[in-house]
């Protein structure tokens, strides 16, 4: 059967867009009628460093939709006393025609060592590595392809200054892109640009906290954001878990039981959350969790950071790693459909800060991300930006536009992640399959993930010889460098504990099938299996 863009789309350049009375007023359309409804731009929204709001983006009609709530009270001082770069919005006056700037540093693009920028990328429907080498295409960008009408987006454009927004250009298809898969069901949304969900992790800590907070998170999470947290004098509070992720009724009563003389801390007012294929844990909240932990915070006035980078790698369940692939979406609004609804798209209050990224779907070095948030928010979001990180690289920038809205489009960019969704559910299975092969069943258990990179084995450290005799951190350490001398790398679970001070009376270790080839996979597991039977004193 012919991919979902082969069936659903119908090209119409941006040059060539339709205008509609209205766009506002119409419904947020189909993956292929969106650069129809784009609103025509006046030439300088294009221009270098030129100031963009995510808002002249939006397709869809939010009038009826309530406005966010106001977050001033959990604003830190450093995000209340940031100005921005009056520099930078001195860039607005610099598509005004006729002006000759004597103004800001910009460099002339004259002096860029840069002429022409080509890239080879699949052609929709044919993704793989083998098949873009076959049949891929080139596509180029130029030094002044927008002063010469050839595109809105150039080398001469992305390579010099930049606002801390990123460019209008890739921001317009990233606004559209949120908006055709979460549509935020209230009124004054905006996105702005990253450089990585990392970084914007960093700055909302800075912007909603102060030294002394504790922060709601997974029990066990996401070790970046543990270290990123300490040196801020921030401190995760782990939430029980199951299955599905974080208990909501766990996190109530540690809310509502909050002891401060005891905690030596405040009462929490963020909650840090990976809610699909959680790291380490491959946990994904369903639909109705996720609507319990949101009814939490908003009985506690909770600010959630959702961060969400393997949202899209959301897998069928597990049967066997004999079953034949499942059946792929016939279209793409069944593939949207098929998505849990995320965070975002349950947030009537604006309490709800995304995190999106490139990272795992398309590059982790091009350092592309985006926040979606309240006005307010993204407003302190920019600021910050603007006197830090500023803007993504812009030549990231380009190469991904380049890609994404000249190339692909919207329809194409579905049609690769329903691909490699299909993809890492075959790695998937493939390291279950190992998994019920080489592990030891009588020490080792584990729940199939539905969705990201990461399965998550539990080790009944009872089991141990030396259990009488040495500790859990002791065994963990010696299961650990016993699967190294058997030639296996797995991440010990300690090493994402929400609270490390916190007592643990389990043992996890994680395992990726992202990184290695499927025989990779299985040779791999099988060392792990030969160095818990040898740690055990169990037979072969």
């Amino acid at each position: 059967m012919a991919p979902p863009a082969a069936i659903e789309v119908n090209a119409v350049t941006d040059t060539t867009a339709i205008t509609l009375p209205d766009p506002l007023k119409a419904p947020i359309p189909k993956s292929n009628d969106i650069y129809g409804r784009r609103r025509k731009a006046d030439k300088s929204q294009w221009g270098t460093a030129a100031p963009a709001d995510s808002a002249n983006f939006r397709q869809g009609n939010y009038d009826d939709k309530p406005m966010a709530r106001r977050w001033d009270h959990y604003l830190s001082n450093e995000a209340r006393t940031r100005k921005g770069n009056n520099l930078k919005k001195a860039a607005r006056f610099l598509g005004t025609p006729g002006l000759i700037s004597l103004g800001g540093g910009l460099p002339s693009s004259e002096y860029f060592p840069f002429e022409e920028l080509s890239i080879k990328v699949p052609t929709i429907g044919h993704f793989s590595e083998a098949e873009t080498r076959e049949s891929g295409v080139v596509i180029t960008a130029g030094k002044n392809d927008l002063a010469n009408d050839k595109s809105i987006f150039d080398i001469a454009t992305a390579f010099n200054y930049g606002q801390g927004c990123g460019a209008a250009q890739l921001l317009r298809w990233i606004t559209e892109h949120t908006e055709l898969v979460h549509r935020p069901p209230y009124q004054d949304w905006r996105c702005t640009m990253s450089i990585g969900s990392t970084s914007g992790l960093d700055m909302a800590f800075r912007m909603l906290s102060r030294p002394g907070d504790m922060v709601l998170s997974e029990d066990y999470t996401f070790a970046a954001a543990v270290e990123t947290a300490l040196p801020m004098g921030l401190r995760l509070a782990g939430v029980p878990m199951d299955e599905q992720g974080l208990l909501p009724e766990a996190m109530d009563h540690i809310l509502s039981t909050w002891d401060v003389s005891a905690r030596g801390a405040r009462k929490p007012h963020l909650l840090y959350t990976v809610p699909t294929g959680q790291n380490p844990t491959g946990a994904t909240q369903s639909a109705e969790r996720r609507r319990e932990i949101y009814k939490v915070c908003q009985k506690h006035d909770i600010y959630i950071i959702e961060d969400e980078p393997y949202y899209f790698l959301q897998m069928a369940p597990y049967t066997s790693s004999s079953e034949p692939d499942p059946p792929q979406p016939s279209s793409h609004a069944e593939f949207l459909a098929s998505l849990v609804p995320s965070f975002l798209s349950l947030d009537t209050d604006g309490r709800v800060m995304r995190l999106d990224s490139f990272s795992k779907v398309i590059s982790p070095g091009s350092r592309i991300g985006w926040i979606t948030a309240s006005q307010q928010i993204v407003a302190c979001y920019q600021k910050h930006a603007d006197l830090s990180t500023q803007n993504p690289s812009g030549m990231s920038q380009l190469i991904v536009w380049k890609l994404l809205d000249e190339h692909w489009g919207h329809a194409g960019y579905l049609d690769w992640l329903i691909f490699i969704r299909k993809e890492y559910t075959r790695r998937r299975n493939v390291i279950l399959g190992a998994c019920e092969k080489y592990l030891p069943r009588e020490v080792v258990s584990w729940k199939p993930p539905m969705a990201g990179m990461f399965h998550w084995m539990q080790i009944d450290y009872t089991k141990h010889p030396d259990y009488r005799t040495k500790t859990v951190e002791e065994i963990e350490e010696s299961i650990f460098m016993r699967c190294i001398e058997e030639g296996a790398l797995v991440m010990r679970g300690s090493w994402f504990y929400a609270d490390p001070d916190e007592e643990h009376s389990t043992m996890f270790f994680r395992a990726t099938y992202a990184a290695a080839e499927g025989h990779k996979i299985e040779e791999g597991v099988r060392r792990v299996g030969r160095a818990v039977r040898r740690e055990f004193g169990l037979e072969e």
